[in-house]
């Protein structure tokens, strides 16, 4: 009875954050495998195979932005000023892609919002103007349903916290208009110290809404707080294992096994600066972040379309089987390699519309300010 009346506080309020996760959040998906390919099979033959039935779900591409600078373009018959065109998609069996809204150095306030929604609003023409190619998704049914009907799915997000101005009003209508995942970074509730009393409700909104947290680049106190007051998986778009190479957005060991232990996803970046040169050192990353945070938490970000190098391996996204063959080689399972390709991605989308469900029950929309929880 004192958890229901926390809940009922009135949304300004500060509620309770140390409830135990929900289960019924994080157990979601198959109970059983059932293998796809021959592993007396080539590797490379094995990866496509398991490939097409479990497609890659892609954590982060840069497109938005990079389009942005083209006076033309057309994805469906394929465009050598990008990376990820359709073509390319489709060659590396890709599913489904996060296209991120992020923004450039500098931009915060009435900019922040501004250029997030251009680019929001880009993103959108451009999937309808593809249609036959891509599709917009907001939930998890929607990319199976995307898979299903031979179209890459593209997912809005994840767009930086300075869009919201420090208003949940704002929050609520940018999940309206289609994106589903935050950076908490770059803000004065979400900084170096972590977060804020106001950070820490909207990280509770963001649970009673359905939009999924990402902590890539994140401060540690930031990381630790969110894992604790968020009773949906939180996400890292782009973070691999710092004991191997280090990097700012890399996660050190202790992280990793608490990101496990939350149920939330790390999805390694296949860039030459984060997890090195060659495919090998990406698929060294991907063992040590399955080693420590479990089979469930581990996903890919190919981090296209960023401006970052990549291994000569994995130059595009048509370059997935690649990677998947080199897991088969190092003895992955079929059903890990799953999880890591479309599973964990599927999972953490569930997972995020199940805790809302839940939350709308319980709390209605907050109305709080960083004014009055921040001073």
């Amino acid at each position: 009875m004192a958890d229901l009346q926390d809940d009922l506080h009135p949304a300004a309020e500060v509620g309770r954050v140390d409830e135990p996760f929900p289960q019924e959040a994080v157990v979601v998906g198959p109970e059983e495998y059932r293998p796809v390919s021959d592993p007396d099979d080539d590797p490379l033959d094995r990866a496509r195979v398991v490939l097409a039935a479990h497609p890659v779900a892609d954590g982060y591409s840069g497109l938005p932005w990079a389009l942005r600078g083209l006076p033309w373009y057309d994805l469906d018959l394929g465009e050598s000023a990008v990376d990820a065109d359709v073509p390319r998609l489709r060659k590396g069996q890709v599913g489904a892609v996060f296209w991120a809204l992020h923004l450039p150095e500098g931009h915060d306030g009435d900019r922040a919002l501004t250029t997030t929604l251009e680019q929001l609003d880009l993103a959108q023409a451009v999937v309808a103007g593809h249609d036959e190619g891509l599709r917009p998704a907001r939930t998890a049914g929607e990319l199976v349903d995307a898979r299903n009907c031979g179209r890459v799915a593209v997912l809005f997000g994840p767009a930086g916290a300075p869009a919201l101005g420090d208003s949940l009003s704002v929050l609520r209508a940018l999940y309206a208009l289609g994106l589903r995942v935050l950076t908490l970074t770059g803000t004065s509730w979400a900084g170096p110290a972590g977060l804020t009393r106001f950070g820490e409700e909207v990280v509770r909104e963001m649970n009673r809404i359905g939009m999924v947290a990402d902590l890539s680049h994140a401060s540690t106190p930031t990381i630790r707080r969110a894992l604790t007051v968020s009773k949906a998986p939180v996400l890292f778009s782009r973070s691999a294992a710092r004991d191997l190479r280090p990097h700012p957005a890399n996660l050190p060991d202790d992280l990793l096994t608490a990101v496990g232990e939350a149920k939330g996803l790390c999805l390694v970046p296949l860039t030459a600066e984060q997890a090195g040169p060659t495919v090998r050192d990406v698929a060294d990353h991907l063992d040590h972040v399955r080693t420590l945070a479990g089979p469930d938490c581990v996903g890919l970000s190919g981090t296209y379309d960023t401006g970052s190098a990549h291994p000569q391996e994995l130059r595009d996204p048509s370059c997935y089987p690649r990677l998947i063959a080199e897991l088969l080689r190092r003895g992955w399972d079929e059903a890990d390699v799953a999880l890591l390709t479309w599973g964990n991605v599927q999972r953490v989308l569930r997972a995020a519309a199940f805790t809302a469900h839940t939350a709308q029950q319980r709390r209605p929309p907050s109305t709080a300010t960083v004014t009055a929880l921040d001073g």
